[in-house]
């Protein structure tokens, strides 16, 4: 889980040796780059691609073909849960369980990565629109990618094990992506998104927390929260 690694890194003290012993950000932001790039290729292979654009399509169509109702009452259940209301009640929360670990930089990256990403998601639709292919009954509108759904789960995900105390973490990470594959299959299954929609969002919210465990490390490095704990208790 992409999460779990970056909160490792980012939140771990650092030995007491000076910065060069710290972690840079170069890690996380060659991450960044390279879910950018990933982010133009799906979305141009997707879209201008005929066989890829029709194979989009046809794995929708495979996918509500699944759909029963108690699948897509569970399915519709879990989309709830990331409802714009309740998506800022699981910010705040996070936020808040961050302050009372007494890591306000920590609080800072969760509110900045769930204000952005899903911000970031809706405006992409408009700006990347493009008419999707159509194989069975499903039809979606051509300003569907990313698909916001998917970039609001793995969002909070992710801001979920970078705040976790490290003994968790693996059992945040592994409920986590449990839950936002859930998403994403009951978006499809429910037919609100084109796979390459599902994708798209992973990719965004992935993208936006490398940013934000990069700014970590460079705070760290050049403002050390320990340094600066023990200067205090001087």
């Amino acid at each position: 889980m992409p999460g779990q690694a970056f909160s490792t890194a980012a939140v771990a003290a650092p030995p007491l040796g000076g910065r060069a012993r710290r972690p840079g950000a170069g890690g996380p932001l060659g991450i960044a780059g390279l879910c950018l790039l990933a982010l133009a290729i799906v979305w141009a292979v997707f879209q201008l691609v005929p066989a890829i654009h029709l194979r989009d399509a046809v794995a929708l169509r495979d996918f509500t073909l699944l759909s029963r109702p108690h699948v897509d009452s569970v399915g519709s259940f879990l989309i709830r849960l990331l409802d714009p209301p309740l998506f800022i009640v699981w910010g705040i929360a996070l936020v808040a369980l961050a302050l009372a670990r007494a890591r306000p930089r920590v609080a800072a990256a969760v509110a900045f990565v769930m204000a952005l990403a899903p911000f970031s998601a809706e405006t992409l639709k408009p700006l990347l629109a493009h008419p999707h292919a159509q194989v069975g009954s499903a039809h979606i509108g051509p300003a569907s990618w990313p698909s916001g759904h998917a970039t609001a789960a793995l969002t909070v995900v992710l801001c979920a094990v970078l705040v976790t105390p490290a003994r968790l973490r693996p059992l945040v990470a592994t409920l986590g992506a449990v839950y936002a594959l859930a998403v994403g299959c009951a978006l499809l299954i429910l037919a609100w998104h084109m796979p390459s929609d599902v994708l798209g969002g992973y990719l965004l919210a992935t993208l936006w927390m490398a940013v934000a465990v990069a700014g970590l490390r460079v705070a760290e490095r050049w403002w050390p929260a320990g340094r600066r704990a023990s200067e205090g208790a001087k």
